[in-house]
């Protein structure tokens, strides 16, 4: 079974976070949205789109949407069988939360690694 096939999403909290996102967006030129981020969509060598995008988001530092991790970030990671990898993770002894979420942006799953970092498992729906 494949398991991550890429990245997904890169979440942080900030201190300030409208400042932050303020920084990124006049000095880096992110196109952050009202939502507090961005999706950056991906393209092939000629640059057009090829059927996928990658979240980037800047999160208040009260959020507890990394929980139980106490850990400033958040990565999610893509994968083609969300319930199949939490099956084998499971089965390997890992940390996994209970809750799988299926929604219309796809189908979300986590688990704790070693050192206390959730990491958010995404299997997108289908053509994504």
């Amino acid at each position: 079974m494949k398991r991550v096939t890429g990245i997904g999403g890169i979440f942080f909290k900030a201190k300030d976070a409208p400042a932050l996102q303020a920084w990124y967006k006049l000095h880096l030129g992110i196109d952050v949205q009202a939502w507090g981020g961005t999706a950056f969509t991906w393209a092939d060598s000629d640059g057009k789109p090829d059927g996928g995008s990658t979240i980037w988001s800047i999160g208040p530092q009260e959020s507890d949407h990394f929980a139980p991790s106490t850990a400033p970030f958040m990565v999610n990671y893509r994968v083609e069988d969300l319930h199949g990898l939490v099956t084998a993770l499971k089965a390997e002894g890992c940390n996994v939360l209970d809750k799988i979420e299926d929604s219309e942006y796809g189908k979300f799953g986590w688990v704790i690694d070693p050192e206390g970092n959730k990491v958010e498992l995404w299997q997108p729906p289908a053509g994504q």
